[in-house]
């Protein structure tokens, strides 16, 4: 390997969205820093079998529909 060219390969803590924490090694950040996940396989619902949240916030879709209804294809 050519010397200098790669990242460091250090160990870190990942920590879990349920408190849990396993250590590993990755290229991130610095040596002993820890990873808070927001989304891990213990609480997505792909993993879980648990129903998908459906973030439609105020309307957003209602709301584009509404603002572009008038564009698109014209009838001759």
């Amino acid at each position: 390997m050519k010397p200098e060219i790669h990242p460091d390969y250090h160990e870190i803590t990942v920590q879990m969205t349920d408190g849990t924490k396993y250590t590993t090694r990755s290229t991130y950040g610095k040596a002993g820093d820890v990873l808070m996940l927001d989304i891990d396989p213990k609480s997505h619902p792909a993993w879980t079998g648990g129903p998908a949240k459906i973030s439609e916030q105020a309307g957003q879709v209602a709301k584009f529909n509404k603002r572009f209804a008038g564009i698109g294809v014209r009838k001759s």
